[in-house]
């Protein structure tokens, strides 16, 4: 049996990057972190209270399996989760701070050219 070639597009970084912290809820999770060392669940769900707890569940637990977080248990009543990004997931800040930016620059511009 042959072995498939790898597709260009699967072997793209860019691609595995945007695949992990791409669509529309992972970055603002992320970027909550900015300043916090740690975050409770209910503290995620403050910040961004647009998203559903469905989602949010689902966003954190995918954060933590590709080691994006880390989650800490604490055996209390009530139980106690706190959520903390990981070395990894310290790389990504620097990229969200540069997304604000370009938001910010393009916020100014759009009155004069860019509809967005």
């Amino acid at each position: 049996m042959e072995k498939k070639e790898k597709k260009l597009i699967d072997t793209c970084p860019v691609r595995k990057s945007l695949d992990i912290i791409g669509g529309k809820w992972k970055l603002l999770i992320i970027g909550q972190f900015f300043g916090a060392d740690m975050l409770r669940y209910g503290d995620l769900k403050k910040l961004i209270p647009e998203i559903s707890e469905k989602m949010l569940n689902q966003e954190l637990k995918f954060l933590l399996k590709v080691n994006i977080l880390s989650k800490k248990v604490y055996h209390e009543i009530p139980l106690r989760v706190e959520y903390s990004l990981t070395d990894l997931g310290r790389q990504v800040i620097p990229f969200i701070g540069m997304l604000a930016d370009l938001g910010n620059k393009l916020e100014e511009l759009e009155g004069d050219k860019v509809k967005v």
